[in-house]
Protein backbone atom coordinates (compact mmCIF):
# COMPACT_ATOMS: atom_id res chain seq x y z
CA UNK A 1 0.00 0.00 0.00
CA UNK A 2 0.90 3.40 -0.85
CA UNK A 3 1.75 5.90 1.61
CA UNK A 4 -0.64 8.77 1.77
CA UNK A 5 0.29 12.62 1.70
CA UNK A 6 -2.28 12.86 4.78
CA UNK A 7 -3.18 10.28 7.48
CA UNK A 8 -6.32 8.55 6.33
CA UNK A 9 -9.85 9.46 7.71
CA UNK A 10 -10.66 6.95 10.46
CA UNK A 11 -13.53 4.39 9.10
CA UNK A 12 -16.92 5.40 10.37
CA UNK A 13 -19.03 2.54 11.77
CA UNK A 14 -22.08 2.30 14.02
CA UNK A 15 -23.43 -0.16 16.64
CA UNK A 16 -25.12 -3.78 15.71
CA UNK A 17 -27.76 -4.83 18.06
CA UNK A 18 -26.35 -8.14 20.23
CA UNK A 19 -23.07 -7.46 18.73
CA UNK A 20 -19.73 -6.77 19.47
CA UNK A 21 -18.53 -5.88 15.91
CA UNK A 22 -19.58 -2.67 14.32
CA UNK A 23 -21.17 -1.86 10.86
CA UNK A 24 -18.81 -0.23 8.68
CA UNK A 25 -20.51 2.83 6.75
CA UNK A 26 -19.50 3.25 3.31
CA UNK A 27 -22.02 6.19 1.72
CA UNK A 28 -25.48 7.07 2.57
CA UNK A 29 -28.75 7.58 0.48
CA UNK A 30 -31.96 9.15 1.26
CA UNK A 31 -35.36 9.05 -0.19
CA UNK A 32 -37.87 12.13 0.20
CA UNK A 33 -40.94 12.35 -1.06
CA UNK A 34 -42.14 8.63 0.21
CA UNK A 35 -44.99 9.35 2.57
CA UNK A 36 -48.11 11.29 0.79
CA UNK A 37 -49.08 12.94 4.15
CA UNK A 38 -45.32 14.55 4.40
CA UNK A 39 -45.71 15.75 0.21
CA UNK A 40 -48.93 17.19 1.59
CA UNK A 41 -47.41 19.06 4.13
CA UNK A 42 -44.79 20.42 2.28
CA UNK A 43 -46.80 21.98 -0.28
CA UNK A 44 -46.50 19.13 -2.56
CA UNK A 45 -50.17 17.08 -4.44
CA UNK A 46 -48.50 14.82 -6.49
CA UNK A 47 -47.84 11.49 -4.63
CA UNK A 48 -46.82 9.15 -8.19
CA UNK A 49 -44.02 10.66 -8.84
CA UNK A 50 -40.86 8.55 -8.24
CA UNK A 51 -39.16 9.63 -4.97
CA UNK A 52 -36.18 11.88 -5.06
CA UNK A 53 -32.40 10.47 -3.91
CA UNK A 54 -29.88 12.43 -2.17
CA UNK A 55 -27.07 12.03 -0.22
CA UNK A 56 -25.28 12.43 3.18
CA UNK A 57 -21.41 12.32 3.97
CA UNK A 58 -20.98 9.26 5.78
CA UNK A 59 -19.41 11.54 8.89
CA UNK A 60 -22.68 12.85 9.12
CA UNK A 61 -23.82 10.22 11.50
CA UNK A 62 -24.25 10.55 14.83
CA UNK A 63 -24.73 7.44 16.98
CA UNK A 64 -27.70 6.93 19.90
CA UNK A 65 -26.96 9.07 22.91
CA UNK A 66 -24.47 11.60 21.46
CA UNK A 67 -25.20 15.52 21.20
CA UNK A 68 -25.62 16.96 17.83
CA UNK A 69 -25.18 20.61 17.82
CA UNK A 70 -27.42 22.84 16.41
CA UNK A 71 -25.59 23.56 12.58
CA UNK A 72 -24.52 26.74 11.73
CA UNK A 73 -25.93 29.32 8.83
CA UNK A 74 -29.28 28.04 10.08
CA UNK A 75 -32.74 29.41 11.65
CA UNK A 76 -35.04 26.66 11.17
CA UNK A 77 -33.62 23.23 11.58
CA UNK A 78 -36.23 20.36 11.19
CA UNK A 79 -36.27 16.23 12.24
CA UNK A 80 -37.25 14.01 9.97
CA UNK A 81 -37.81 10.21 11.58
CA UNK A 82 -37.02 7.46 9.23
CA UNK A 83 -36.54 3.48 8.69
CA UNK A 84 -32.70 2.92 7.04
CA UNK A 85 -31.86 0.19 5.90
CA UNK A 86 -27.75 -1.38 6.06
CA UNK A 87 -26.21 -3.35 3.19
CA UNK A 88 -24.60 -6.54 3.49
CA UNK A 89 -24.13 -7.00 -0.38
CA UNK A 90 -23.52 -5.09 -3.67
CA UNK A 91 -26.55 -4.68 -5.62
CA UNK A 92 -26.45 -3.26 -9.20
CA UNK A 93 -29.68 -3.24 -11.36
CA UNK A 94 -31.11 -5.61 -8.58
CA UNK A 95 -35.10 -7.38 -8.87
CA UNK A 96 -37.03 -7.75 -6.32
CA UNK A 97 -35.60 -10.84 -4.62
CA UNK A 98 -31.93 -9.49 -4.71
CA UNK A 99 -32.45 -6.85 -3.28
CA UNK A 100 -34.61 -8.14 -0.68
CA UNK A 101 -31.72 -10.56 0.15
CA UNK A 102 -28.91 -7.37 0.37
CA UNK A 103 -30.84 -6.04 3.50
CA UNK A 104 -28.53 -6.98 6.46
CA UNK A 105 -30.06 -5.20 9.05
CA UNK A 106 -32.20 -2.11 9.86
CA UNK A 107 -32.26 0.90 12.07
CA UNK A 108 -33.71 4.22 13.18
CA UNK A 109 -32.48 6.95 11.97
CA UNK A 110 -33.07 11.28 11.55
CA UNK A 111 -32.54 13.51 8.75
CA UNK A 112 -31.50 16.87 9.90
CA UNK A 113 -32.69 19.34 7.56
CA UNK A 114 -31.97 23.57 7.31
CA UNK A 115 -35.41 23.93 5.88
CA UNK A 116 -34.34 27.43 5.30
CA UNK A 117 -31.33 26.46 3.14
CA UNK A 118 -33.97 23.97 1.79
CA UNK A 119 -36.56 26.30 0.30
CA UNK A 120 -33.86 28.77 -1.17
CA UNK A 121 -32.85 25.44 -3.07
CA UNK A 122 -36.57 24.92 -4.36
CA UNK A 123 -36.70 28.56 -5.44
CA UNK A 124 -34.17 28.49 -7.46
CA UNK A 125 -34.03 24.83 -8.83
CA UNK A 126 -30.67 24.45 -6.93
CA UNK A 127 -29.56 21.23 -5.21
CA UNK A 128 -30.16 20.34 -1.39
CA UNK A 129 -26.41 19.87 -0.18
CA UNK A 130 -26.52 22.32 1.63
CA UNK A 131 -29.77 21.56 3.43
CA UNK A 132 -29.42 17.94 4.01
CA UNK A 133 -25.38 17.18 3.79
CA UNK A 134 -24.08 18.87 6.62
CA UNK A 135 -22.21 18.01 9.63
CA UNK A 136 -23.91 15.72 12.36
CA UNK A 137 -26.84 15.87 10.31
CA UNK A 138 -27.51 11.86 10.22
CA UNK A 139 -28.37 10.69 13.49
CA UNK A 140 -29.02 7.28 13.38
CA UNK A 141 -29.67 3.92 16.50
CA UNK A 142 -27.97 0.91 16.54
CA UNK A 143 -28.56 -1.87 13.34
CA UNK A 144 -30.32 -4.81 14.15
CA UNK A 145 -30.18 -7.39 11.80
CA UNK A 146 -32.69 -9.11 9.79
CA UNK A 147 -33.18 -13.22 10.43
CA UNK A 148 -34.70 -13.63 7.32
CA UNK A 149 -35.28 -11.62 4.25
CA UNK A 150 -37.48 -8.59 4.45
CA UNK A 151 -41.17 -8.86 4.42
CA UNK A 152 -44.19 -6.53 4.08
CA UNK A 153 -43.74 -3.33 6.16
CA UNK A 154 -45.56 -2.13 9.01
CA UNK A 155 -45.57 -0.70 12.60
CA UNK A 156 -45.42 2.56 14.53
CA UNK A 157 -42.49 5.15 13.21
CA UNK A 158 -42.69 8.20 15.77
CA UNK A 159 -40.20 11.13 16.87
CA UNK A 160 -40.93 12.82 20.32
CA UNK A 161 -39.15 16.05 21.65
CA UNK A 162 -39.23 16.33 25.16
CA UNK A 163 -41.29 13.44 25.48
CA UNK A 164 -44.15 15.66 23.32
CA UNK A 165 -45.08 13.48 20.60
CA UNK A 166 -44.68 14.79 17.17
CA UNK A 167 -44.24 12.62 14.33
CA UNK A 168 -46.58 9.49 14.66
CA UNK A 169 -46.70 7.60 11.17
CA UNK A 170 -46.95 4.04 10.02
CA UNK A 171 -44.39 2.31 7.61
CA UNK A 172 -47.19 0.90 5.89
CA UNK A 173 -47.86 3.94 4.86
CA UNK A 174 -44.57 4.55 2.52
CA UNK A 175 -45.23 4.87 -1.36
CA UNK A 176 -42.47 3.13 -2.23
CA UNK A 177 -41.38 0.12 -0.29
CA UNK A 178 -37.94 -0.26 0.92
CA UNK A 179 -37.22 -3.00 -1.40
CA UNK A 180 -38.33 -0.91 -4.41
CA UNK A 181 -36.28 1.89 -3.04
CA UNK A 182 -33.41 -0.66 -3.25
CA UNK A 183 -34.62 -1.39 -6.95
CA UNK A 184 -34.42 1.69 -8.11
CA UNK A 185 -31.31 3.16 -6.14
CA UNK A 186 -29.73 0.34 -8.01
CA UNK A 187 -30.45 1.41 -11.57
CA UNK A 188 -29.03 4.44 -11.01
CA UNK A 189 -25.95 3.72 -8.99
CA UNK A 190 -23.75 0.39 -8.29
CA UNK A 191 -24.45 0.12 -4.46
CA UNK A 192 -22.19 -1.88 -2.22
CA UNK A 193 -21.97 -3.85 1.27
CA UNK A 194 -21.85 -0.69 3.85
CA UNK A 195 -23.95 1.55 2.19
CA UNK A 196 -26.89 3.03 4.14
CA UNK A 197 -30.80 4.04 2.90
CA UNK A 198 -32.56 6.16 5.03
CA UNK A 199 -36.27 5.67 3.56
CA UNK A 200 -38.34 8.46 3.96
CA UNK A 201 -40.68 10.67 6.69
CA UNK A 202 -44.09 10.82 7.33
CA UNK A 203 -45.89 13.68 8.22
CA UNK A 204 -45.26 16.08 11.11
CA UNK A 205 -42.15 17.42 10.75
CA UNK A 206 -41.01 20.57 12.01
CA UNK A 207 -38.35 22.98 14.24
CA UNK A 208 -35.87 21.01 16.82
CA UNK A 209 -34.36 24.13 19.26
CA UNK A 210 -31.09 24.10 21.49
CA UNK A 211 -31.85 22.30 24.30
CA UNK A 212 -34.11 19.77 23.08
CA UNK A 213 -33.98 16.05 23.79
CA UNK A 214 -34.97 13.89 20.66
CA UNK A 215 -36.17 10.12 20.77
CA UNK A 216 -37.18 8.40 17.68
CA UNK A 217 -39.05 5.04 17.32
CA UNK A 218 -39.34 2.44 15.21
CA UNK A 219 -41.75 -0.57 16.26
CA UNK A 220 -39.55 -3.60 16.30
CA UNK A 221 -35.98 -1.48 16.59
CA UNK A 222 -33.60 -0.28 19.24
CA UNK A 223 -34.76 3.78 19.49
CA UNK A 224 -32.34 6.68 18.88
CA UNK A 225 -32.07 9.20 21.64
CA UNK A 226 -30.15 12.72 21.32
CA UNK A 227 -29.49 15.89 22.40
CA UNK A 228 -29.70 19.32 20.44
CA UNK A 229 -26.73 21.59 22.06
CA UNK A 230 -25.83 24.97 21.41
CA UNK A 231 -23.91 26.09 17.85
CA UNK A 232 -20.01 25.26 17.13
CA UNK A 233 -17.70 27.46 15.86
CA UNK A 234 -15.63 27.54 13.62
CA UNK A 235 -11.99 26.24 14.69
CA UNK A 236 -8.47 26.26 12.43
Amino acid sequence: MKKTVFSPPPIISIPIKGCDERFAVRRIFCAGRNYADHIREMGGTDSEKPPVFFTKPADALVSDRHDVPYPRASKDVHHEVELVMALGKPLCCASENQARDAIYGLAVGVDLTRRDLQAQAKKHAGPWTSAKAFDHSAPIGAISPLDKPLGELGGAIRLFINDDLRQDGDLAQMLWSPVRLLVSLSELFDLKTGDLIFTGTPAGVGPVSIGDNIRAEIEGLLPLNFRIQARTECTT
